[in-house]
């Protein structure tokens, strides 16, 4: 019988190899060898290497999205209306990245990565799998961002919004060698929270060019 913390060393193994090597060349033997585990405890728990993909996308997005919905029915009882406007809703968007991610914001550096691995590869069972089971999620977030930004087209929309996600990517994922930078030239380190917070500011601007809002 598998050892009980066998599930969690793969999944370990598996997010930090493919987002070092990505999902193509990282080989479930590879994935193993890391995890100290044979090959069987890997089709015992996941099945396949696609499902195993999924689970560790899953990991990063069922922690974040209860805790998105939950922040939004707050702050939209709170506030006793039913939308936001852009800049709350991107602001909260950010907490709720930073508060999961308190502890180690390596974590969100390594899930940009795999999300922009992920779009680079086009891993087309990814989508099908977020969407099956975030999707409502996702939904609600756009209607909120469309309610902020009404008289942006839904064509332009579109590319706002992946623009949006491919400065988050650009940022986030590199974001060890980018405070480096930053602490060479200005001779102090930002915190985690503080660049998330410029990064939002940044996005919101960039959404909200030639809106009236």
């Amino acid at each position: 019988m598998p050892h009980p913390d066998t599930t969690y060393r793969i999944l370990d193994a598996a997010e930090h190899l493919f987002a070092e090597r990505g999902f193509a060349e990282t080989s479930l033997r590879t994935i193993t060898g890391r995890a100290g585990v044979n090959l069987a405890a890997v089709n015992y728990h996941f099945g396949s290497k696609k499902a195993l993909i999924q689970a560790v996308f899953e990991r990063f997005l069922t922690p974040f999205c209860t805790a998105l919905d939950e922040a939004l029915d707050r702050r939209l009882r709170d506030t006793g209306q039913a939308h936001l406007s852009l800049d709350d809703l991107l602001a909260l968007v950010a907490t709720v990245t930073v508060e999961l991610n308190m502890r180690d914001p390596t974590r969100a550096v390594l899930f940009m990565r795999l999300i922009g691995l992920a779009y680079n590869e086009s891993q087309g069972h990814l989508r099908r799998s977020i969407v099956g089971r975030y999707g409502s999620t996702f939904d609600r977030l756009q209607r909120l961002l469309n309610h902020a930004v009404p008289d942006i087209p839904a064509e332009e929309m579109y590319w706002r919004i992946h623009f949006a996600l491919g400065s988050s990517i650009f940022t986030l994922s590199g974001l060890a060698p980018l405070m480096a930078m930053y602490g060479a030239e200005f001779s102090r380190q930002p915190a985690f929270h503080d660049v998330v917070m410029r990064l939002v500011r940044f996005i919101a601007s960039g959404i909200r060019q030639g809106s009236a809002r």
